[in-house]
């Protein structure tokens, strides 16, 4: 089955895999005997479905999520059954390939206008005057 993370990107199935355990926090009489905390594992330095410039932001993005080897782990438990946090884990994941797919905007170096550069050094002369000022007329120092 293909998942479609958008337009040009769609990753099979059979490249993620899922891990049950047991979850901590609510779950009542079942919290120790259900397993529905979900691990999600993407093996993304292998994956045909990316490009090296998408693999490279990906790993920026995911931070220690990403293992050494190029596996991203996105673990869910925020729900009490496995479905749901299948679900989460699978809407993470694609949140964020898509933002990886975005291409940075490239900066575009800018110089300081002549207004600015004039009310700047004005503000340096106002400022050294001030001082100057607040000299006493004999040299105390020599």
């Amino acid at each position: 089955m293909l998942i479609v993370v958008n337009d040009r990107i769609g990753l099979n199935d059979s490249e993620l895999t899922f891990e049950f355990m047991r979850a901590s926090g609510p779950g009542g009489q079942n919290v120790n005997k259900v397993e529905s905390a979900v691990q999600l594992r993407f093996d993304a330095a292998n994956s045909p479905s990316l490009t090296d410039a998408i693999r490279t932001r990906l790993a920026k993005l995911a931070g220690r999520r990403m293992t050494n080897a190029g596996v991203l782990i996105i673990d869910a438990r925020q729900y009490r059954d496995q479905p749901r946090n299948r679900e989460a884990a699978l809407a993470r994941l694609i949140t964020l390939i898509r933002k990886a797919a975005e291409a940075p905007k490239a900066r575009r170096a800018t110089k300081p206008t002549l207004g600015s550069k004039q009310r700047r050094l004005k503000a340096k002369r106002e400022r050294g005057e001030t001082k100057r000022a607040r000299r006493s007329g004999v040299d105390d120092h020599q």
